[in-house]
């Protein structure tokens, strides 16, 4: 049974007049009453008594009719669920960013895609990016902003951002003067460092450098929260590596670039092959929007 027929007879079922019936449908008149004979003569039943003044549902029409309202109902619910499979397509875009994400990144990505899909309403997220990989492949993250190293087979990637890192000391630590820091020079200084969990392969690429260039911190301590970080910091418990400010730090600590750029942010959009779409590409130029703009090269 063809669907578009059984759309035409629960339209002419409620408008019992051809003609308001083939108005409403956008079609001629006679075409519309041709497909109704056909499906009478695929049924085998007559479902309308044809009057001079319009047509009357016969009792087969009235049967079929309590049928045909519920697989229509069914089917549109089915391509519903279809179209809210394609990220954008619902309306809404899922995306993530880490945690300690630049604010003139994050404003910039968001107005750019704004301006590229109007449309669409981007719901963001703060997730660590183990969390983000996981929700990308149960598919309730259309793009995520990640940090690398990370494991991503299975993913697409955009382009790859970088950031150099510094270090944020006490006001009183022996470097805080220095213009510039070698990273060896931090040897004995504790340092305070994201969990392991949250991104476990960039972890270990960073204590690895710290490592090959003489670094060996005296003790490691996590933190999540920046404004804890900073405390830590104030209270002398160790030494941070961050971006540089994009507003003044707390009074006591000061922040110091690295010489050579051992360490980095190297940041990019990430994103399942077979959830690409128009509205992913948006937010993948968005990202490098925001990144430029936040200072990543």
């Amino acid at each position: 049974m063809d669907l578009h027929h059984l759309k035409y007879f629960v339209v002419l079922s409620e408008e019992l007049h051809f003609g308001r019936a083939a108005q409403r449908l956008h079609m001629a008149q006679p075409p519309l009453s041709q497909r109704i004979k056909d499906l009478e003569k695929e049924l085998g039943v007559q479902l309308f008594h044809r009057r001079r003044t319009g047509v009357e549902l016969s009792e087969a029409g009235a049967l079929l009719l309590e049928h045909a309202r519920g697989v229509l109902d069914h089917v549109a619910m089915a391509q519903e669920s279809m179209r809210r499979i394609r990220p954008g397509a619902s309306g809404i875009l899922q995306v993530a960013v880490p945690p300690d994400t630049n604010p003139v990144a994050l404003s910039t990505m968001v107005s750019f895609f704004s301006s590229l899909a109007p449309d669409v309403l981007l719901n963001l997220h703060e997730l660590t990016t183990v969390e983000q990989v996981e929700r990308l492949r149960d598919g309730e993250l259309d793009v995520a902003v990640v940090r690398h190293p990370l494991s991503s087979v299975g993913f697409e990637s955009g382009a790859l951002y970088s950031r150099a890192l510094g270090v944020v000391l006490n006001a009183a630590h022996p470097l805080a003067s220095s213009e510039a820091v070698r990273l060896g020079d931090l040897a004995g200084s504790p340092l305070i460092i994201f969990p392991r969990h949250m991104a476990p392969t960039l972890y270990d690429s960073f204590l690895h450098t710290c490592r090959d260039a003489g670094y060996l911190p005296a003790a490691i301590v996590h933190a999540r929260n920046q404004h804890f970080t900073h405390g830590l910091i104030m209270a002398g418990r160790g030494v941070h590596f961050n971006e540089e400010p994009w507003t003044p730090l707390p009074s006591g600590i000061v922040w110091r670039p690295l010489v050579g750029d051992p360490l980095a942010w190297r940041t990019s959009a990430l994103w399942l092959k077979s959830r690409r779409s128009a509205e992913t590409d948006a937010f993948v130029a968005a990202v490098g929007a925001g990144l430029e703009a936040g200072g990543h090269g």
